[in-house]
């Protein structure tokens, strides 16, 4: 098994991810650590930890001369491995002990599944940026994830922090596509289109950091929400070809799409009525409607993770901030990678170590 690690100016958070990686429980596995151009020290970086490292772990250092991006990263690491199995994750991901046990256990005992995904925990909780992401990521992307996976059999896409895959699988599909934003949601499809199934196993924990900073997430949930608008024009075919519980997704992502610009209609709306009328009606039953449907979600998702994500009580306390506030983050994010795509359907590049916090 093969641990693949791409990272572009990755100094402050590569060493404790490989120190993670010593840690697991899995037996016999090599770490690939790929360099894509980095300008700081992060290739001096990995030849000292592979010299640190040299009697316990199998590590190889990938440098790359020229930086293009994350997938064209992960396909250099892909020739350099020879596992037959393969796990890629973020120079910033922190394994639990027993993750690869978890994955590896779920690919081996479904010869249909071309890969599977962990959960990742935010770990940087020091502002509320951080700690309004650690309720989304427990709240909303894992209880999103299990709901999807249960009622459909599919998700809608892996999570690049932490993702194990089968060799047969990968080379099926040609690797990593370096032409779209998220390689993470494109490889999902694409092993879809070839008759793999894609699962979700919650019990693989990956420790992450997030942006603290709100330019850093828009910056990330805009890149989410084009890679999304790639995967509806890629797939369209789908709609009408896949199997039922990938239509369902297909069109979940339709109706993000359609709930971001209707939104966005109703604010103009509303702003004009204020503005020319000086009148403004909020529907109040609504709000509570939307508040208490959303504590019992993040409830649910609180409850099933407190112990594995290490939850404080008062966490739950953010719920209503996240509700009224946050989720407008994504209506900007959304609405900018529409016009993004717009303007610029074909727009590719380099990769840069994102705002993580540290």
């Amino acid at each position: 098994m093969s641990i693949l690690v791409p990272a572009h100016n990755e100094t402050a958070t590569l060493r404790e991810a490989v120190q993670s990686l010593a840690g697991l429980d899995y037996q016999q596995y090599e770490i690939i650590l790929i360099d894509d151009c980095s300008d700081d020290q992060t290739l001096r970086l990995m030849y000292d930890l592979q010299a640190e490292w040299k009697t316990t772990l199998s590590i190889k250092v990938v440098s790359l001369p020229v930086n293009q991006g994350k997938a064209n990263a992960l396909n250099q690491g892909l020739v350099a491995a020879q596992g037959d199995y393969l796990i890629a994750i973020d120079a910033d991901s922190l394994l639990a002990p027993d993750a690869v046990n978890q994955l590896m256990a779920t690919l081996m005992g479904n010869p249909q599944y071309g890969a599977v995904t962990g959960k990742p925990v935010v770990r940087n909780r020091s502002n509320l940026l951080g700690r309004l992401q650690l309720l989304e990521y427990v709240g909303v992307i894992d209880l999103i994830k299990q709901a999807q996976a249960y009622l459909t059999g599919n998700i809608t896409t892996v999570s690049g922090v932490i993702v194990a895959f089968r060799r047969t699988a990968l080379t099926s599909v040609g690797g990593w596509n370096p032409a779209v934003m998220t390689e993470d949601i494109d490889i999902t499809w694409r092993l879809y289109r070839q008759g793999w199934r894609v699962a979700y196993d919650p019990r693989a924990i990956c420790w992450i950091l997030v942006p603290e900073r709100l330019r850093g997430l828009i910056k990330q949930r805009q890149r989410w929400s084009r890679g999304g608008l790639e995967v509806l024009v890629t797939n369209w075919r789908g709609f009408y070809q896949n199997p039922w519980g990938q239509r369902f997704l297909l069109l979940e992502t339709v109706i993000s799409n359609l709930w971001a610009l209707m939104t966005a209609i109703s604010i103009l709306t509303y702003a004009i009525k204020l503005f020319f009328l000086h009148g403004l009606a909020l529907d109040g039953n609504l709000l509570i409607v939307l508040l208490t449907l959303s504590g019992i979600q993040f409830g649910i998702g609180f409850c099933s993770s407190q112990a594995t994500a290490r939850l404080a009580g008062p966490e739950l306390l953010l719920v209503p901030v996240y509700v009224l506030y946050y989720w407008m983050v994504n209506l900007v994010s959304c609405l900018a990678a529409i016009g993004s795509y717009v303007i610029d359907p074909q727009r590719r590049g380099t990769w840069r170590s994102p705002d993580r916090g540290v």
